[in-house]
C-alpha cells in the first residue's frame, strides 16, 4: 500500500463540504494514520513486511481505533497521528480473522469525534460514496459503489458480500468508505480490478462494517471473536484454469507438514468435488473447528491421491501483543 506522502487528488475528485449534506471536516478528521512495527521473526513478517502504514477510523468517544487487521497483526508498537497533528501510540487490542477487523486502543486522547457506523445493506450499486484517508480532503476520493458481491481470498478467506467502489484510492489499507449520510460502511482491505462499463479499472474493495456489532463485545474482552478457531491449513490456492491451484504454502503449516506441494490441484475437499476459492474453504471450514482432520484429494502431475490434514487455529502462528 502507498505511505502518506505530499500529495493529493485533483481537486474535482476531492469531496466539498458544499456538495455534503453531514459535516464533512468531522469525518475527515476521524480517520487517522496508523504506523506499525513488527518483529522480523514474526510469522507474518516475510508476507506483509516489518513497517505497515495505513489508516484507522475512529469510532467511539473512546477513541477506539477500527482498521484491518492485516495492517496490526503481530505488532510490536503502533502510533496513530491525527490531521490536526497529535500523535498517540497505540495498542493492539484485537484482530478477527473471519472478518479482516482489527481494533487498536490510543493509549492517550486523540481529540476527535468517532465516526457514525451506518448500514451497508441499505446500500446499493451506483450510490456515490467518499473514500477518506488519512490526511484531510487532499487524501479523499470521490467514488461509486460498482459492485456487492462475494469475495475469496486466496489466504483462506471468504465474505458473503463485499463492497467494492471505482475509482481506487491509492492508500486503500483501513480507510474509511463514507455513505451520502456520513456514516461508515466499509474498511478498506484490498486494490483490485474491476469491470465498469465494459472497461477494467482499477479499485478497491471494502469490509461491510456491519460484520463488527456482533462480534465488538468479544473482541473486546478477549481479542477476538468468541466462535470456534476455523480450521486453517496454510494454503495460499488460486483459480487457475478452471483449476483450484496451490499457489504457495505457510511454512510450517499444516498443509506443509502434511506434504502438500506448491502446484498441486485441489479436487475434493472431503471426498466432495468443490469449484472455485469460496467453496473450498467453506468446505474444509464444514469439517469442523481448528484441530479437525481435513481429507484433500490432490492432483500431482496427473496421479491423485488423498491427504489428511491435521488443521491448526492460524492464531497460534501469531506473535500476541505486548500487555501494557
Amino acid at each position: 500500500m502507498a505511505e502518506s506522502g505530499n500529495w493529493a487528488f485533483p481537486a474535482a475528485l476531492q469531496p466539498s463540504p458544499q456538495d455534503t449534506g453531514f459535516d464533512l471536516e468531522a469525518a475527515l478528521d476521524a480517520v487517522v494514520l496508523l504506523r506499525a512495527e513488527i518483529p522480523e521473526d514474526a510469522f507474518t513478517a516475510s508476507i506483509l513486511g516489518t513497517e505497515r502504514a495505513g489508516n484507522g477510523v475512529v469510532i467511539r468517544d473512546d477513541g477506539l481505533v477500527l482498521t484491518i487487521g492485516y495492517l496490526i497483526t503481530e505488532a510490536e508498537s503502533i502510533w496513530l497521528s491525527t490531521n490536526r497533528g497529535t500523535v498517540v501510540q497505540g495498542h493492539a487490542l484485537a484482530y478477527d480473522q473471519g472478518t479482516g477487523f482489527g481494533l487498536v486502543l490510543p493509549l492517550g486522547s486523540l481529540g476527535v469525534r468517532p465516526l457514525a457506523r451506518g448500514l451497508p445493506a441499505r446500500a446499493q450499486t451506483g450510490d456515490e460514496v467518499i473514500v477518506i484517508g488519512q490526511g484531510g480532503r487532499a487524501h479523499s476520493l470521490k467514488a461509486k459503489i460498482v459492485a456487492k458481491r462475494e469475495f475469496a481470498g486466496y489466504w483462506e478467506y471468504v465474505l458473503d458480500e463485499a463492497l467494492f467502489t471505482a475509482p481506487a484510492h491509492p492508500q486503500w489499507g483501513g480507510a474509511a468508505l463514507v455513505g451520502a449520510d456520513g456514516r461508515l460502511l466499509g474498511i478498506g482491505s484490498l486494490l483490485v480490478q474491476e469491470s465498469v462499463g465494459g472497461r477494467a479499472v482499477d479499485g478497491n474493495m471494502f469490509v461491510p462494517v456491519d460484520l463488527l456489532a456482533p462480534i465488538l463485545d468479544d473482541m473486546l474482552a478477549s481479542g477476538r471473536a468468541a466462535r470456534p478457531p476455523r480450521a486453517w491449513l496454510g494454503i495460499y490456492a488460486t483459480e487457475m484454469d478452471g483449476h483450484l491451484v496451490i499457489g504457495g504454502l505457510a511454512p510450517a503449516g499444516p498443509a506443509e507438514r502434511a506434504g502438500v506441494k506448491i502446484g498441486d490441484l485441489v479436487l475434493e475437499v472431503g471426498g466432495e468435488r468443490v469449484a472455485g476459492l469460496a467453496a473450498m474453504f467453506r468446505r474444509i471450514w464444514s469439517t469442523g473447528p481448528a484441530g479437525s482432520n481435513v481429507a484433500l484429494t490432490l492432483s500431482r502431475r496427473g496421479a491423485s491421491s488423498q491427504v489428511q490434514i491435521r488443521s491448526a487455529d492460524r492464531g497460534d502462528f501469531l506473535k500476541k501483543p505486548r500487555l501494557h
